[in-house]
């Protein structure tokens, strides 16, 4: 069975966490209606991707 042979000491261990973080979300303004939406993925508000109506919003 594999034991350590020294403790991690708290500074090894945090840089070995240090890209553990939350990285705060990623907002891009749609070109079609300028709502705020995720990058590469389908405008909520207006049903717009790449310049092209996917998702009709008509009620």
């Amino acid at each position: 069975m594999a034991v350590p042979k020294r403790k991690t000491s708290p500074s090894k261990r945090n840089m070995r966490r240090s890209h553990h973080a939350l990285k705060p979300m990623a907002f891009n303004e749609c070109a079609n209606c300028g709502e705020l939406k995720r990058p590469h993925n389908l405008c909520s508000a207006c049903g717009h991707y790449n310049g092209r109506e996917i998702v009709s919003t008509e009620a």
